[in-house]
């Protein structure tokens, strides 16, 4: 069987490029490769950036009311295309069709509404100044590019484009190599909801595309979504050109539960926050500190229900809760950090193990892993491992397990359960983090935004603020009387 082959999305339709240069993509479920990609090659490259500079030039020039309707377009149709386009979800990323079906695509649509519903608020300032007066515009910047990872193709492909096009700019956006499809699955959407050519173009390709647009001169921004040493080496290619940047990276994020918490609550939490999209989240709560007064229970009903709960195997089965990981490089390196939590002395409650379930048995499984008798210094503790392993650690003194909380070079998510509403805030304004839960974990909704402190991202991703980002200030001085000079 001949397998499908996709190009770059360049102006409105597919372009093939000329090196004939491809990659392969495979569903993690099945370890089978599903379909063919071009690597964008200097005439694709060239082609996007000519693209994008026709399609600015009408896309900056329509009002916001305009890009507003066209925007609302495309929500109504990926809304529409939800289930065809989880499945591609699915079967790129690995992850349970039960989450793809009503999340990946929803929260994608919802970014997109969000921004082009508060676009047209946009607005400068005036102000007196002496017999004269100045006033403020805010114009889009530009040509942007949006760089993003595999675990939410689509969602992060929306969360980029979305303010990026609502305040007038265009972008040309590179998906991981890894998962692709659902990007260009985007573009043709835009493009069939009205969107001039050139306004979303994507590019194909590994690292080597995502440096090219970092260090282009005519690109105004980058927004990456990654790991931090790529990051790093994102902003050092930005900086050739001074580029803005938005950098939503990684974490290695604090799930702090108190004595007074509601157990089965903070027993979700912990389970979301290690176990949903089979740990593959950048804002994972994977240091559960529970408080030893509770922590006999807590652990008790944590390793029921994660043996009893969770259902492993063919994502695309409804009932399927836990899917596989990304790659099988990737699965390795997951079950790397095990044996070292292992070596380090951690004790091993649950998993650490490969799985193989009967309706799957070549994906790239990890069994869902808890850790107990974890220290703070533990590499399982300190290292990001993108994967479903939890450490659960104890403490009994709130300024204690702040403390231990904040001690990372990672700022990104960090959860806090108690029933005392004072030290919930008490705590969560000591915790050096950029996206905070109270009593729940992981919600993202387009209003709020999301992004990290310390070494876990640069800027803001969603909520208004975030629109602010991609527009820049124009100041003009109006002179209402004759011109002093002393010439």
């Amino acid at each position: 069987m001949t397998l499908p082959h996709y190009h770059s999305y360049i102006h409105g339709q597919y372009l093939a490029n000329e090196s004939r240069d491809t990659f392969s993509v495979t569903n993690p479920a099945t370890g089978e490769i599903i379909y063919h990609v071009d690597t964008s090659d200097e005439k694709v490259q060239q082609a996007a950036i000519d693209s994008a500079k026709q399609g600015f030039a009408i896309w900056s020039q329509m009002s916001a009311v305009e890009r507003n309707r066209i925007l609302l377009k495309a929500v109504s149709l990926l809304r529409e295309h939800n289930d065809t386009l989880a499945e591609i979800e699915v079967k790129d990323t690995g992850k349970p069709w039960q989450e793809a079906s009503v999340v990946d695509v929803v929260t994608g649509a919802d970014t997109i509404e969000f921004f082009a519903n508060i676009a047209s608020a946009l607005e400068g300032s005036q102000q007196q100044v002496g017999g004269d007066f100045y006033y403020t515009r805010r114009e889009p910047l530009g040509i942007c590019a949006g760089i993003g990872a595999w675990n939410y193709p689509l969602q992060i492909a929306c969360w980029k484009s979305a303010p990026a096009l609502a305040a007038g700019n265009v972008m040309i956006f590179k998906p991981s190599e890894e998962t692709p499809l659902g990007a260009l699955k985007l573009a043709e959407i835009f493009t069939q909801a009205g969107l001039p050519d050139g306004v979303f173009n994507v590019v194909l390709g590994d690292g080597k595309i995502g440096q090219w647009l970092t260090n282009h001169p005519d690109i105004a921004k980058v927004s990456f979504t990654g790991e931090v040493n790529t990051g790093k080496k994102v902003m050092a290619s930005a900086a050739s050109s001074l580029k803005s940047v938005t950098m939503e990276l990684g974490g290695k994020s604090p799930l702090i539960i108190f004595d007074d918490a509601d157990i089965d609550n903070a027993v979700s939490a912990a389970m979301l926050g290690n176990f949903y999209t089979q740990g593959e989240i950048c804002t994972n709560g994977t240091r559960v500190f529970v408080h030893e007064n509770i922590y006999p229970q807590f652990i008790e009903k944590l390793v029921q229900r994660t043996n009893d709960n969770i259902i492993c195997g063919d994502p695309m089965q409804p009932e399927t809760n836990f899917g596989a990981l990304i790659s099988k490089p990737h699965q390795e390196k997951v079950l790397g950090y095990i044996s070292k939590g292992i070596e380090e002395g951690a004790t091993l409650l649950t998993g650490g193990h490969a799985l193989q379930p009967d309706n799957a048995s070549n994906g790239y499984f990890v069994a869902p892993t808890i850790f107990t008798d974890c220290s703070d210094d533990m590499t399982i503790c300190r290292e990001e491992i993108f994967g479903p392993v939890m450490s659960v650690l104890t403490f009994t003194d709130e300024e204690d397990v702040v403390a231990r909380a904040n001690d990372t070079k990672m700022g990104l998510a960090a959860g806090v359960f108690t029933q005392d509403i004072t030290r919930a805030h008490r705590v969560i304004h000591q915790l050096q983090a950029g996206i905070c839960w109270i009593n729940a974990y992981g919600a993202s909704p387009a209003e709020m935004p999301v992004g990290g402190y310390k070494l876990s991202g640069i800027g803001r991703e969603n909520g208004t603020e975030t629109l602010k980002h991609y527009t820049q200030t124009k100041a003009i001085y109006v002179g209402l009387h004759p011109l002093e000079s002393p010439f």
